[in-house]
């Protein structure tokens, strides 16, 4: 197995990944507030390192190759908390439509976007129609715990969550994994919040307001349960899950019937 991080590799050897019909990857993310306890980078940290495991095993059978991860996203309603980036609507679609363009250019061909922030979610949705619109491609969307969610695998290893919150047992389990020196242990005794209610950005009936008004603390669920080792299980689990899928060729077995719904030739 050769490299699989895009910023890693020389052109030459993007060149010949891309006349191999490699896969690429493109994680986005978010910088933004995660409670009292972790760092701002969660997001962009967490979504590359499930992009990097993940690929390590697809390359195993099919080209793969990781994009350098998209830091900034749509997060709006944590700003009130402060250290957080957010950019518009408008400017995320110019961004991800430039990106995915530089992608295509390059000589590649499957872009499969995984988005690894809440925030994002509702906007990579009706994105990915005018990406595939725009670009005369098949971009394909999904987020990192979609997955294990789907199937209840976190659920078995979690305690205090079925699935992934905002700075929240798994949240803190992961970084707790693989990024120990951006967990701030003191904070671990304040770094709690509801978890029998929504989120802002997933409510049936929705009105925009500040994660703020859901959860003083920034986090919701109780990040005070979460390990090392309980992260692990995660990161492995969610790699696994994703993985299977590209080698079985999801999401592109549709791929036609996609283009030609979208009114592509």
């Amino acid at each position: 197995m050769g490299e699989v991080l895009w910023n890693r590799m020389t052109a030459a050897e993007l060149r010949r990944a891309a006349d191999q019909e490699a896969i690429v990857l493109l994680p986005v993310a978010s910088t933004e507030q995660h409670g009292p306890h972790l760092a701002t980078g969660v997001d962009t940290f967490l979504g590359g390192e499930v992009c990097r495991r993940t690929a390590e095993l697809v390359a195993e059978q099919r080209p793969i190759v990781v994009a350098p991860t998209v830091w900034m996203g749509l997060a709006e309603h944590h700003v009130a908390y402060g250290g957080t980036f957010s950019i518009s609507l408008p400017t995320y679609h110019a961004l991800l439509r430039d990106l995915c363009d530089a992608i295509l250019r390059a000589g590649f061909k499957k872009i499969l976007i995984v988005n690894s922030h809440g925030g994002n979610t509702a906007a990579l949705g009706a994105l990915a129609t005018d990406l595939t619109r725009e670009l005369k491609a098949p971009i394909a969307t999904t987020s990192v715990y979609a997955l294990p969610h789907r199937s209840g695998s976190f659920a078995a290893v979690l305690e205090d969550q079925k699935g992934v919150r905002h700075a929240c047992e798994a949240e803190t389990a992961m970084m707790m994994a693989v990024y120990p020196d951006c967990v701030r242990q003191e904070k671990l005794p304040d770094a709690f919040g509801p978890k029998d209610v929504d989120s802002p950005t997933v409510q049936p009936l929705l009105v925009w307001k500040s994660f703020k008004d859901v959860t003083p603390s920034g986090v919701m669920g109780d990040a005070r349960k979460a390990s090392a080792a309980k992260g692990e299980k995660l990161l492995a689990i969610a790699a696994q899950l994703l993985a299977s899928a590209l080698i079985a060729g999801e999401p592109w077995s549709d791929a036609k019937v996609m283009v030609a719904e979208s009114g592509l030739r």
